[in-house]
This record gives structure tokens, sequence and C-alpha cells, in this order.
């Protein structure tokens, strides 16, 4: 299969791989920022530039009118939304839909880590509505710093 296919499939497939890492050393039953800490921490492990909590501006007709703040973003391509609930709906889907929308992102993976087995917890959306290059006002409102993130993770 080709990556007009399956969009970003190393990478994709790299970000699962990290996935099963830590919910295999993890096991369901934590919080969602445990998971992310954990997830930051085994993504660059593995070479992966990431950042976590990445703020995109939301405009309505040319205005921002808010803000949307993805979980993670591995390599500026890929973003992770993640969760720890009792069953995946079709609104966490059409909400990562509306993150990849507003990050102008193609592919992102809505991972929910209250599973048994992990794969069955990873649900990959693609934006067929993405642009290729975000505009001025749908880049990076911030992105945390490794120090802010470690900071936020002392605080659980």
């Amino acid at each position: 299969m080709d990556d007009r296919d399956y969009p970003h499939q190393a990478l994709t497939e790299a970000i699962i791989g990290a996935a099963i890492a830590v919910h295999r050393e993890l096991g369901p039953g934590f919080l969602e920022s445990v998971y992310e800490a954990a997830l930051m921490i085994e993504l660059r492990a593995r070479g992966l530039t990431v950042a976590r909590q990445v703020a995109f501006p939301i405009c309505y007709r040319g205005q921002q009118v808010g803000k949307h703040v993805v979980d993670i973003l591995v390599e500026d391509t890929i973003l992770l939304e993640l969760k720890h609930v009792e069953q995946v709906l079709n609104l966490h889907k059409a909400q990562t839909r509306s993150s990849l929308r507003a990050a102008r992102k193609d592919v992102g993976l809505l991972i929910n880590f209250n599973v048994v087995i992990m794969r069955e917890g990873i649900h990959r959306i693609v934006n067929t509505m993405s642009s290729s290059a975000p505009s001025a006002s749908q880049r990076p409102i911030q992105t945390e710093t490794d120090e802010q993130s470690y900071a936020e993770t002392d605080r659980i």
C-alpha cells in the first residue's frame, strides 16, 4: 500500500508501537495525563520530535474566536488525542477530526488507554479537508517546552 492510501504509515506505526509499549508497562487505570507524560518519554526515546499541549487558533469568518489544544503533536505531522474512557464514541472521533482541521494536519491517532489490549484502543483518523501549509492564523499559538511538560507532570 503506498503513502497516498495510508498517509504517514511508517510514522503512525512507530507511534502505535510507542503507545503499546507504554500500555504494556502501565496497563489501564491511570489518568490521561499519566499516559501523556509516559508517551512523551517513549516517543522521545524512539528519536521522534514531540510537542505537548499545542494550542491552535480557532477562526470564524477570519477572526480568532478561541483556541484548541491538542494533547501531543509528533514530528509536526501526526496529532495525538489521548483518552481514558470506557468506550470511544463517535463524538470522540468527531472531536479528533475537528482537532485535525484546526491544526491543518492530515492524520491523527485517537488513543484510548482504558483497554485490555492496546490495539483495540487505537483509532486512525484522516482529515480529508486538510491544507498542506497552515496560514499564519492557523500556526500553533504556543508549544510547551520540556521544562513546562515536566513541571506539569509533577502536579499529577
